[in-house]
């Protein structure tokens, strides 16, 4: 367990396993912990790194920060997590907003990344109904205002991702400041952030989209298609759903270990 400074923040991160680095990049709620359990699966294979992004929990900010450049921000502390941890370039795998994270991280500093996997990225510009969707997750966001957390992830959830998930999403530890922090600054801000495909194309060959088996229909699963479509890459499905690392976690590291 240490800790990383950054310009803006100091970032709490660990690092677990012997082999090439990999960097599990996270979504909500913004927390290295989400990857213990399938941390300890890969670790047997490799030096894996997770944190907490800026602005969650033990990753504190330092001064004003500049949230129009906020995924701008998140890829370059990822960055240079994986030059502080002198071992790169990694193998970087992204869930979620993580997946967009680390999408740009890729799109910014490509001679950080020897291997890609965005899972489920919510890059719903890419969708032909993504407008839709943009404006379902500012409704969530009025939701959250008027209502408070509880009642917009109970909606945010059930109309965004398949049932497998419901239950492991409603039974997370709930922490109120990381939730906050999600909902003001990355709810409404990540999903319509245009994803650079021309600056990805050039390093495709590096990219393996992933999805969950039972996301099907659901935006996150239809943006990754659409992704792979555009990047000429073929999008491999993985066990469980948005969340597969936790609730399919050992079907799911070794499924991940051989889609590369």
């Amino acid at each position: 367990m240490s800790m990383l400074e950054v310009p803006g923040a100091r970032l709490y991160y660990e690092s677990h396993g012997r082999g090439p680095l990999m960097l599990l990049i996270t979504g909500a709620p913004g927390v290295a912990d989400v990857y213990r359990a399938v941390t300890q699966q890969l670790a047997a294979r490799y030096t894996v790194a997770i944190y907490d992004r800026r602005g969650f929990s033990r990753s504190l900010l330092e001064g004003p920060q500049d949230y129009d450049r906020r995924l701008e921000t998140d890829a370059d502390d990822a960055h240079r997590l994986i030059e502080h941890l002198d071992a790169g370039p990694a193998i970087v795998f992204g869930a979620s907003s993580g997946a967009t994270v680390a999408l740009e991280l890729l799109a910014r500093h490509p001679s950080a990344v020897r291997t890609l996997i965005p899972h489920e990225p919510p890059a719903m510009r890419l969708l032909s109904d993504g407008d839709k969707w943009i404006g379902f997750f500012s409704e969530i966001y009025d939701l959250y205002r008027r209502s408070g957390s509880e009642a917009a992830m109970t909606m945010f959830r059930e109309r965004t991702f398949a049932s497998s998930d419901h239950q492991h999403m409603a039974n997370a530890p709930r922490n109120d400041a990381n939730a906050a922090y999600w909902f003001e600054h990355e709810l409404r801000q990540y999903p319509p952030a245009p994803i650079d495909v021309a600056a990805l194309a050039a390093h495709a060959d590096r990219i393996t989209p992933a999805a969950g088996r039972e996301s099907r229909g659901h935006p996150c699963y239809e943006a990754t298609m659409e992704l792979g479509r555009r990047l000429g890459r073929d999008v491999v499905e993985l066990p469980g759903g948005h969340i597969g690392f936790l609730t399919d976690t050992s079907a799911f590291a070794a499924e991940l270990i051989q889609s590369f």
